[in-house]
């Protein structure tokens, strides 16, 4: 009977004893890091320490918050309406642009926007915005969210989600559409995290490099008479490089060779990178998520529009008064069952200076079209029959 030792006695398998002679390269590539995706994290990585996103979250939100409203109770507009002065004073601490400011500031960043209602025998006395970050999706039996639960400073609070005719439910949830989330929406921020990465990295290494005096990274070359390196003098000299030189941080940090080693550059420097050039092309992605023009944000490329005129007035048209229009949409639906009425929320276009050139051209292009009534042209630009 033949004897075979176990796999575990088998001898191992030769290894080259070689580091490449006299050549070893100082860093190896490796996969790229992504900062994470959660809530917390896109809005210190994003709105806070990145002008491009803080910019555009900034034009979106005050733009909303900045434009006049018109209310609607079917085709006829509204002068005076309780809830046109519960937006004027949404609460004791915040005006109607604080307040509209904030949800759509939520909405940009998290891609989720939660609003409180605070009522009084079915009355809306009052809105808050709460934070996302701390709101929580508790799901029913059906998959439909069933309550939500807000938490601070360590206590949670419940918020059950019965509707009663007349009575709004407490809580308002709107959200960007997120193809891979039933309840949860999907931010900009978060669909731009990678050109955010690209964007803040670029940043970090240019104030690094400025720090400690540039010199690209490269390979150290050991040209003593042996030729090689000692195991101890190989690890010693790998550890130093990796503590003292590796990482952004020591970008450009200069070196101290003696005992036969050379500095040979091999990575590209970064005038070679041009990454002056990679920033603007992941400040434009930035904006692209966003929908702001990067003309808008002072971001040079790419400026497909004329002038700074037609820039702003493809922002509006393209960004901002369809934002507008969803959030306001939202507010009416939740809001109106408590006054019983069909109200309509929208934005004034007649008053956006930005879009003025387009309400004169439809104004006039209207008003010469003879083979309309007077009730048809109103119609046409937005306003109801004359009274009477």
């Amino acid at each position: 009977m033949e004897f075979r030792l176990p796999k575990i006695f088998a001898r191992p398998p030769e290894q080259k004893a070689s580091r490449a002679q006299a050549l070893f390269a100082l860093f190896a590539e490796a996969k790229p890091y992504w900062s994470p995706k959660n809530i917390s994290d896109l809005a210190r990585e994003g709105y806070a320490k990145n002008p491009v996103a803080y910019r555009c979250v900034r034009t979106i939100a005050e733009a909303v918050a900045s434009l006049p409203l018109a209310m609607y109770d079917g085709l006829r507009e509204l002068d005076r309406h309780p809830l046109l002065g519960l937006l004027a004073r949404p609460n004791p601490r915040e005006t109607r642009a604080d307040f509209l400011e904030a949800v759509a500031s939520h909405l940009l960043v998290a891609g989720n926007s939660y609003i409180e209602l605070v009522a009084i025998a079915g009355e809306p006395r009052e809105l808050y915005a709460l934070r996302p970050d701390r709101m929580k999706v508790i799901s029913g039996r059906e998959g439909w969210p069933e309550a939500y639960e807000y938490s601070v400073a360590g206590r949670s609070v419940r918020f059950e989600m019965q509707e009663t005719e007349g009575t709004p439910p407490p809580i308002l949830h709107i959200k960007l559409f997120n193809p891979a989330d039933d309840h949860y929406g999907l931010s900009p921020l978060e669909a731009a995290h990678r050109a955010l990465d690209i964007h803040n990295a670029a940043s970090g290494w240019n104030k690094a490099l400025l720090d400690n005096a540039a010199r690209p990274s490269g390979a150290l070359v050991y040209s003593a008479a042996s030729g090689n390196l000692s195991q101890d003098q190989f690890e010693r000299l790998k550890s130093e490089l990796e503590l003292n030189f590796q990482g952004a941080q020591n970008a450009g940090r200069p070196l101290l060779l003696e005992g036969g080693l050379d500095w040979k550059s091999l990575s590209l420097s970064p005038k070679d990178m041009d990454f002056i050039e990679a920033k603007h092309a992941a400040a434009r992605e930035i904006a692209l998520a966003f929908g702001v023009p990067p003309m808008l944000l002072g971001i040079p490329g790419d400026n497909t529009f004329s002038n700074y005129q037609e820039a702003n007035r493809s922002f509006y048209r393209g960004t901002a008064v369809p934002f507008a229009n969803r959030l306001l949409s939202a507010l009416t639906n939740w809001l109106a069952p408590a006054y019983g009425e069909k109200l309509r929320l929208e934005p004034d276009l007649d008053q956006v200076q930005a879009l003025s050139s387009e309400r004169e051209s439809l104004w006039r292009r209207v008003n010469e079209a003879g083979f309309l009534s007077d009730d048809e042209k109103r119609a046409a630009v937005g306003y109801g029959p004359k009274a009477g």
